[in-house]
């Protein structure tokens, strides 16, 4: 899967409201999207599933919102991960 930054995130999170870090090029009928966003007064990390209809995206049932903590344990566990699937 090629990744691709569509926006730099901004430094003060009182300001975010939402941006899109990277998405995977559009196929005919997905995409993937990393987000982060401001929602009712936290932070998230959006990682979501998207689809086109009628030319148009829309967020699919498929994905997930961590919070800042989470994402904090997911991204400490990535170097174990990888031993977990040979790929480092």
């Amino acid at each position: 899967m090629r990744l691709t930054a569509a926006v730099t995130p901004t430094r003060d999170p009182r300001k975010l409201r939402k941006q899109t870090l990277m998405t995977n090029p559009m196929t005919s009928w997905s995409a993937r999207r990393v987000s982060v966003r401001n929602w009712q007064g936290k932070i998230w990390i959006d990682i979501r599933e998207f689809f086109v209809k009628d030319g148009k995206q829309f967020p699919g049932k498929k994905g997930i919102s961590l919070s800042v903590d989470q994402w904090n344990i997911l991204r400490d566990h990535v170097e174990a991960i990888d031993r977990a699937l040979g790929e480092s």
